[in-house]
């Protein structure tokens, strides 16, 4: 199991802090998923061999509007392993689920966006996963706590109805806000989720990494066609 974590300048922990702790608390490995607007993470190459843990290179893109969410997007294609896209406004949600170049739509029901069971198709269709953010449940209070619970059930809802990709993160800005996967399976079955669903939300973010680790190998042509040694 994976999680997909800020790290400095993103937050207040260095990469390696993060997966350290992440490691301590039993996951294989760790996206950073930093915001491209707040500047390059620590150092990330090598910190798998050093903590025997792995750490994916990845970015979160946060754009105004889907015109430089595109370029963003395909600027950052070729440069991380997985590309995220912040969502919570309805055109960007959009745009996320309609662009295969796009790993995952994350945050789609922060702010004022929305979610729906056309933007879920789209998803299942493109091979986009959605996002089951879990940091508005585990910090969040009072009336703002209950509608992210209430968003999160009906995102819930539409993409198990699409049979659409998705993953599950805690999205923690730093190391304390790091929880073991446990926790989160537990968390996830007191708001509505199957246990299995959450650890393969976890899981997702790996094997989407491994995914596109071998895709941008020198073997890969497109899905089902490899190059081989002659």
């Amino acid at each position: 199991m994976y999680e997909a974590v800020h790290a400095r300048p993103d937050g207040p922990s260095t990469v390696a802090r993060q997966a350290r702790t992440a490691a301590d608390y039993g996951f294989d490995g760790v996206v950073v998923r930093n915001h491209g607007d707040e500047g390059t993470p620590d150092r990330i190459a090598g910190l798998a061999d050093d903590l025997d843990v792995d750490v994916v290179d990845g970015i979160e893109v946060r754009a105004a509007d889907p015109s430089q969410a595109s370029g963003l997007v395909g600027n950052y294609r070729s440069k991380r392993t997985v590309v995220v896209v912040h969502g919570g406004d309805s055109e960007i949600n959009r745009f996320a689920v309609e662009n295969p170049a796009v790993d995952v739509l994350a945050h789609p029901m922060a702010g004022d966006g929305d979610f729906n069971h056309v933007l879920a198709k789209a998803a299942a269709d493109n091979g986009v996963r959605v996002e089951f953010a879990l940091h508005p449940v585990i910090h969040g209070e009072g009336g703002s706590r209950v509608r992210r619970l209430r968003g999160l059930r009906k995102l819930r809802e539409l993409v198990d109805d699409a049979d659409a990709p998705y993953v599950v993160s805690a999205d923690p800005r730093s190391h304390l806000e790091l929880r073991a996967p446990r926790e989160l399976v537990a968390l996830g079955e007191t708001v509505g989720f199957d246990a299995d669903a959450i650890r393969n939300g976890l899981a997702e973010w790996g094997r989407l990494a491994a995914r596109n680790r071998d895709r941008q190998g020198d073997a890969f042509v497109e899905p089902g066609v490899r190059r081989e040694d002659s």
